[in-house]
């Protein structure tokens, strides 16, 4: 069974085995960027970072674990406001450092309100 196929509406406790295989993402860098998409539409969300403790918390929980680089410690999506989002299948790109979270998005992504962090369309001159 792939993480994809655990995480589809369900949560699952990571074996230590498991938690070991998380090092494979973290070899470049203790964080890595993590898009998020809408799971429905494709529609990206935003982008977040993860170190391995976040991964390993959004895998067990089949919800969203971030670490925040500003506050540096972990952060759980929605916690605060509601606005959660729930797992529906995780990607790793080809070089195993830039991971694709596809949720279902409660309420807004974006701390501004918008539905999407990606709003703002850069015109061409």
């Amino acid at each position: 069974m792939t993480a994809s196929q655990r995480l589809s509406g369900k949560s699952f406790k990571c074996s230590e085995e498991e938690e070991d295989h998380l090092e494979r993402y973290f070899k470049k860098s203790e964080l890595i960027p993590c898009i998020v998409q809408e799971a429905s539409t494709n529609e990206v969300l935003m982008l977040a970072y993860m170190n391995r403790e976040s991964m390993a918390k959004t895998l067990e929980t089949g919800y969203t674990w971030f670490y925040s680089r500003s506050r540096q410690t972990l952060w759980n999506k929605g916690a605060t406001s509601g606005h959660t989002q729930k797992v529906i299948s995780m990607y790793a790109d080809c070089d195993d450092d830039t991971l694709l979270v596809k949720v279902v998005q409660t309420g807004a992504a974006c701390h501004t309100g918008s539905h999407s962090c990606f709003y703002k369309e850069i015109a061409r001159n």
